[in-house]
């Protein structure tokens, strides 16, 4: 089997690689963050700086009063930041707490329990996939498995079961791109196009578990399987309603390392990946 490289993309400055990485993102603009804890406040409240790098340069953004137990990060296209937590308490109903540009809390709403996926498009909205405990769970807001948010927690779009697709378990992958955002569900491994003013769009995949996917024109990669699949790259062909692999290969580390545990990011054409101690992010660019 033949076997692709990762490229560098985005590192972690030195001086900050004391701190805890409480997670980590590259952005829809390209722009990879960190969020580090700084200090704890009264209760269950902490402070957290944000660390970018854009095109190689890095900057800060102090972050204050956070209670995400589990943070997810994205930034906005205003230049503010959003953290949500994975694990919705009950009646959380701040559980996204949206940061403007100096890093002050503005507000905050509710999009369910069991976020596995949290990414913002180029305007601004909220795309979150959920996992099993909230698809399955006691939370109604994460049983659609995928949902789109306004950036002030206003509903935009929820997934409904559609032909050859159904009820969604967990969503194993979600590529959030330029124009369009493409879903990867649990069980039968769908690939599901969802574009503004058209009814979305079910493909059949001959791909299970995989992690992550990119999209280019006609070509889909997906990234990723269970067990010893874990670094398979499967190259494939669109079709009006059907996904057809055309070579499988191994996406390694820019080393020739087979990648460890791992964060994936898709985005249009790109999948980022980035390993423990999540300090350093790669790139496998199709476009």
């Amino acid at each position: 089997m033949a076997a692709d490289l990762l490229t560098p993309y985005a590192r972690l400055p030195r001086a900050y690689r004391d701190r805890t990485v409480l997670h980590s993102t590259v952005d829809a603009f390209g722009r990879a963050h960190w969020l580090l804890r700084t200090a704890r406040g009264p209760g269950d409240l902490y402070d957290a700086l944000v660390v970018t790098v854009d095109d190689g340069r890095p900057y800060e953004t102090e972050l204050n009063s956070l209670h995400a137990r589990y943070p997810l990060l994205d930034a906005l296209p205003d230049g503010g930041f959003v953290v949500a937590d994975a694990r919705r308490r009950p009646g959380d109903d701040e559980q996204v707490q949206v940061f403007d540009t100096l890093g002050r809390p503005s507000w905050g709403f509710a999009v369910g329990d069991g976020i596995e996926h949290l990414l913002a498009d180029a305007a601004g909205r909220l795309w979150v996939g959920y996992f099993d405990e909230g698809t399955c769970g006691d939370d109604p807001l994460g049983f659609p498995g995928v949902r789109c948010w306004s950036g002030t927690g206003a509903p935009v779009w929820t997934y409904e079961p559609l032909p050859d697709a159904g009820r969604l378990v967990d969503c194993y992958a979600l590529n959030v791109g330029r124009g369009a955002t493409w879903v990867y569900p649990y069980t039968a491994f769908p690939l599901i196009e969802v574009r503004d003013g058209r009814p979305p769009l079910v493909r059949g995949t001959p791909v299970p578990g995989a992690r992550g996917l990119a999209v280019h024109g006609d070509r889909v990669v997906f990234f990723g399987g269970y067990a010893e699949e874990r670094c398979r790259l499967v190259d494939c062909r669109l079709g009006d309603g059907t996904v057809e692999a055309v070579t499988e290969d191994r996406l390694l580390r820019p080393d020739g390392g087979e990648p460890g545990r791992s964060r994936v990011v898709s985005r249009g054409p790109r999948l980022y990946v980035q390993e423990e101690p999540f300090t350093d992010w790669a790139v496998y660019d199709i476009g």
